[in-house]
């Protein structure tokens, strides 16, 4: 963060060096300190600290004490208690010889951060690994995509970037708590639950003059697309130049990354987290209704319940003295603004243990959370203007393959057990069970259309239906599917022959959830006898879907077979994620601090298309200062750019490249590359 100036963490000793004009002398020269923080400090309020030079430390308490009298020096120990507010500090001492003059000095300032090493603070984390993963890493992973397909986005974090700390500080003070009540928004910065709280409010700017705002349209023509961002640094630089503006424009992952960075420049240990198939269950009835036409179309959702493809959010580390006993360790934040909490836009600190066990009673938004990974999704074939049959009850879609970065690894840890029992388990529905009587009383004790699916009629299908990719999709190329159809037995005609019509869309997906309009229909015709297997191809041609997608290139195939002889209809579902082009990063065997570092990037686009506008980022804490940008031009089908650059390495230890190449065709083309940085002259 910068060795120009004093950075501590409280609840651990540092050593200053007074210089007097003459020998001390502990009998006769009396020291006080005074350690002062935020506008109107108060001893009352735990934002000014008076205390004296004594022989020895006193407990958990601001204390001077182990000193040395080295002729006019004095070496002094300072302490910190382990809840003390953060912030930054002023220290003067003021000096007096018995009941004669005193004298007042300003020594300087400091700031004080939380401190997870230490077993007196409510973050303390008693693992080095995990430390050095959730506190000193600067770079990390967030994980996107679809849960079959999850893609790793490398982030440069940058916690230790010279200016990041004060910036830090700078959100606390513009939130919406500090300007109504400065000295009372100080003086609970002690309290990590409510630093969290903050920060996740801050982050967006849906109430305040937050550090981003979100866009999950099509049109970001006045500032970056979300997907653009390499890591949080230029974010966060960006806010505070301009005096506070919000920056645009973020989506969940760039709201998560960002709030990672603060959290843990501020001393917490924090992760962020991938949920994939991710409810948004506004009314919080534990249930998420989704609709199509005979036509298989996904039609729009008047409620506000929605399913994203992924949602992202933090857990942060502490102790819950506001909890009963069991639910310390990893808590759930959200800086995303979905819904409002206490009157804001933010959400948590929610206990991931308390999600598990389904204690929806605790604070923050533990409802909320909870359905987030939990909810039943309901689908519907909707005509006539009404719901008419239901197609599928899933139990198990919603809240899948929960992702963090592995601990030391650039592997991807799955963490959805620490979320849920496993799925369908007596375990997983008693909870479920349990949630619903406090979420929706016990006159409602479970999902309220039950009783649509008393009869289950809805599972008791003549035919088993699946699709399947028959080669890998790249965006660019046609995509080839099969219907993969085998006759079953059934109640209605345990063995006669069935005829089925099965209409088939395609449409985008939106990442907040639902779709485009269609891009491609296709109606097929099968005769299935007992026991028989059909294999169908189907063909969506890139012509039909090149300009029809998101950034995201995310496609949902959707069939309904109508089964002739009942009149009822079964559903069959395919996502497709397509993969751009990817990115080759080699670096020089050795780095070292100060010298130079040979990188070589290329790039093949082996798409049917060109890439026009082609503009390359760089970006890399402890690598590069800042960014650097160069437009690349057009990039043929089957040609290749090859880029080379020196960089020159400015701290040692674990660094990360990290490249994003964007085009008007593909906006997130992305890689790293892991550095081992030397120090100077190491041999």
């Amino acid at each position: 963060m910068g060795l120009k100036r004093l950075i501590v963490r409280r609840g651990q000793l540092f050593t200053l060096q007074l210089h007097f004009n003459r020998p001390f002398q502990f009998q006769t020269d009396h020291i006080t300190f005074v350690a002062e923080t935020g506008p109107a400090p108060m001893e009352l309020l735990g934002t000014r600290a008076i205390f004296s030079l004594t022989q020895a430390r006193q407990g958990n308490v601001w204390s001077a004490s182990d000193f040395t009298i080295d002729s006019d020096s004095l070496f002094v120990s300072l302490f910190t208690p382990a809840n003390a507010v953060i912030g930054s500090y002023t220290l003067k001492i003021e000096i007096s010889q018995g009941q004669g003059h005193s004298s007042t000095h300003p020594l300087g300032t400091f700031i004080l951060l939380f401190n997870p090493w230490s077993a007196e603070d409510d973050v303390h984390l008693p693992s080095e690994a995990l430390l050095r993963e959730y506190i000193l890493t600067d770079y990390g992973f967030v994980y996107k995509g679809q849960k079959r397909l999850i893609t790793a986005r490398p982030w440069n974090y940058g916690q230790f970037e010279e200016d990041i700390i004060d910036i830090c500080f700078e959100i606390l003070n513009k939130s919406l708590y500090f300007l109504k009540n400065p000295s009372k928004d100080c003086s609970q910065r002690n309290d990590v639950v409510y630093v969290c709280r903050v920060v996740s409010a801050m982050i967006n700017s849906n109430d305040d003059r937050g550090v981003l705002q979100g866009n999950w349209g099509e049109d970001y023509s006045m500032g970056v697309s979300p997907l653009e961002w390499n890591g949080s640094v230029a974010i966060l630089r960006q806010w505070s130049a301009r005096g506070g503006q919000p920056v645009m424009y973020g989506q969940c992952w760039v709201f998560a990354a960002v709030m990672c960075t603060v959290m843990r420049c501020l001393g917490v240990p924090t992760r962020v987290v991938s949920n994939f198939r991710s409810a948004h269950n506004a009314d919080g009835n534990l249930t998420i209704d989704t609709y199509y036409n005979r036509n298989a179309e996904m039609l729009p959702n008047q409620k506000q319940d929605k399913i994203w493809n992924f949602h992202v959010w933090n857990e942060c580390w502490m102790i819950r003295k506001d909890l009963p006993p069991g639910y310390n360790g990893w808590q759930v934040l959200d800086p995303t603004p979905q819904q409002t909490s206490s009157g804001l836009f933010c959400c948590g600190p929610a206990s991931v243990k308390a999600i598990k066990e389904g204690e929806v009673q605790l604070p923050y938004d533990t409802p909320f959370v909870y359905a987030e990974v939990n909810a039943d999704e309901v689908i519907w074939l909707f005509g006539d203007g009404q719901a008419q049959e239901i197609l599928a009850h899933n139990t198990s879609s919603i809240g899948n393959e929960i992702s963090t970065k592995m601990v030391g690894s650039d592997q991807r840890q799955n963490i959805t057990s620490s979320y849920k029992y496993p799925e369908g388990s007596p375990e997983e529905r008693s909870v479920f069970m349990k949630a619903s009587q406090k979420m929706l009383g016990p006159g409602r004790a479970s999902s309220p259309f039950l009783d649509l699916l008393g009869s289950g009629d809805f599972q008791d299908q003549p035919a088993q239906l699946q699709l399947h990719l028959a080669r890998m999709p790249e965006w660019g190329r046609d995509l080839l599917l099969k219907l993969h159809a085998r006759r079953v037995a059934d109640r209605a005609h345990p063995r006669a022959p069935i005829r089925l019509e099965v209409r088939f869309c395609a449409q985008a997906l939106l990442h907040k959830g639902g779709a485009r309009e269609p891009l491609w229909r296709q109606t097929v015709h099968l005769n299935l006898d007992f026991g028989q297997e059909i294999e169908w191809p189907l063909l969506l041609p890139f012509n039909n879907y090149g300009n029809k997608l998101t950034d995201e290139k995310l496609i949902r195939v959707s069939g309904i077979a109508k089964v002739k002889e009942t009149g009822r209809s079964m559903l069959v579902l395919k996502d497709i994620s397509l993969e751009p082009p990817h990115l080759s990063i080699k670096a020089s065997e050795r780095a070292e601090v100060g010298k130079a570092l040979g990188v070589h990037i290329t790039l093949t686009n082996n798409l049917t298309v060109a890439l026009s506008n082609c503009v390359m980022v760089l970006e890399g804490s402890g690598l590069i200062d800042g960014q650097i940008s160069n437009e690349l031009g057009t990039l043929l089908p089957g040609h290749t750019i090859q880029i080379q650059l020196d960089l020159y390495p400015i701290k040692a230890g674990p660094r990360q490249l990290q490249v994003l190449i964007s085009s008007n065709e593909v906006k997130e083309i992305k890689g790293y590359q892991d550095i081992f940085v030397a120090a100077a002259g190491a041999s």
